[in-house]
């Protein structure tokens, strides 16, 4: 009974996901959650209201002047009643309203006068979610310390198939559960690396890989929720930085080499999640290479390897790294974890299949001295939190 006497607001906009609605009730209220509906009247038309009157067990909220809210400020008392509030689904057009500060009806009007935690699910069409004015919604409402809850990828209700789809009643359930729970890395510094690195051919051409950034800034979203302090050495990426966290901003593996090795020896995990180029141009040229009928030859040179390098200091931090294997994987990720001397080690699979480099999904394959637990597909947030989790138990292990 995990959320024995918690009080959980859950909103539901109108979607097609809102019957997942349905079983977040019920799973909420299995972990012991007093669970309280509000519906938004576009919601109505996929389920009605009864259903979660019968579920919750409490009279369903629809509106500010209906016959279950007494007064004008009752509303400001139900959004004083919980401890959480959770709007699953979030539609784009609920997102976009929360974003501007809109208070038309009972949901958004509880939004805004909530003073505990807000998490929002959202749920739409890949190309709704895909839409920059979307995005950059969602962008804001992480600013503002909202929490956002997928979207999970895969087929939806209208044939396409790509992120939108909300995420699962169980997965969500889970979510809510570890923000009740002591965070498993309270009073833990942590230092990630994440992204490539950009190593200068010229002052327009680079050495790099096809790294997004997204599994280490999922690493550090995950993190931060499990109590850690976290500081983020990223490359180059197209990303939002975690809000709750430093950041410290890089392009070639030099760099990244003298952004971490100061912190590492103050910091009680270290994980090394970027995608570090291995060589460098020997001599980068000053000015562009013109283009000529002639073949050029590059000379690389091995970059400093950052992980190992903190593995092997006197007072080293918790090391984790990662492996991104085209074969052999678990030998390849063995024989890495041995060499550096790691703690552990997260592997995946490239080139061959849906996750890894660029994707929204991963799975992972972790290794430790005696032992192994493999990570199915999901997303790379669903991936970081049980990444982070395992390395919490593990961190535990090794110093009891």
């Amino acid at each position: 009974m995990k959320l024995e006497n918690r009080k959980i607001l859950l909103g539901i906009t109108g979607g097609i996901a809102a019957y997942k609605s349905a079983e977040l009730v019920r799973q909420l209220q299995k972990s012991g959650a007093e669970v309280r509906v509000v519906m938004t009247q576009s919601a109505q038309e996929f389920v009605q209201p009864l259903t979660y009157q019968a579920l919750s067990g409490h009279p369903v909220y629809t509106d500010i002047f209906d016959g279950e809210v007494d007064s004008a400020m009752d509303h400001i008392e139900l959004a004083r009643w919980c401890d959480l509030m959770v709007v699953a689904p979030a539609s784009a057009d609920f997102l976009a309203k929360l974003n501007a500060g809109y208070a038309d009806n009972l949901l958004l009007t509880l939004c805004l006068a909530n003073k505990h935690p807000l998490a929002v699910a959202p749920a739409m069409n890949q190309q709704m979610y895909a839409n920059a004015a979307t995005r950059e919604n969602i962008t804001r409402l992480k600013s503002r310390a909202v929490l956002v809850w997928g979207p999970a990828h895969g087929e939806q209700a209208c044939g396409d198939i790509g992120p939108g789809r909300m995420l699962e009643a169980q997965q969500i359930a889970h979510r809510v559960e570890r923000l009740f729970e002591p965070g498993k890395l309270d009073g833990l510094s942590l230092l990630l690396t994440a992204g490539p690195t950009r190593e200068a051919i010229d002052p327009v051409r680079y050495i790099s890989n096809h790294s997004s950034g997204k599994m280490g800034y999922a690493l550090a979203d995950a993190a931060i929720a499990a109590g850690a302090d976290v500081t983020l050495v990223s490359g180059p990426v197209a990303l939002d930085s975690p809000p709750g966290l430093e950041l410290v901003r890089v392009e070639s593996a030099e760099e990244m080499y003298q952004a971490v090795m100061p912190r590492a020896p103050k910091a009680d995990l270290f994980i090394a999640c970027a995608a570090v180029s291995d060589y460098r141009v020997e001599q980068s040229q000053p000015h562009k290479i013109k283009k000529s009928s002639e073949s050029i030859t590059l000379t690389l040179t091995p970059n400093q390897d950052i992980l190992a390098a903190v593995s092997a200091l006197e007072n080293r931090p918790f090391c984790v790294g990662f492996a991104a294997e085209t074969q052999d994987l678990e030998n390849n990720a063995r024989a890495k974890l041995e060499r550096k001397k790691l703690d552990l080690i997260a592997a995946n699979q490239v080139g061959d299949v849906s996750g890894g480099f660029n994707a929204d999904q991963n799975q992972l394959e972790v290794f430790w001295s005696d032992g192994q637990q493999s990570l199915s597909m999901a997303s790379k947030a669903d991936i970081a939190i049980q990444l982070i989790d395992l390395i919490a138990s593990r961190y535990t292990d090794a110093r009891s």
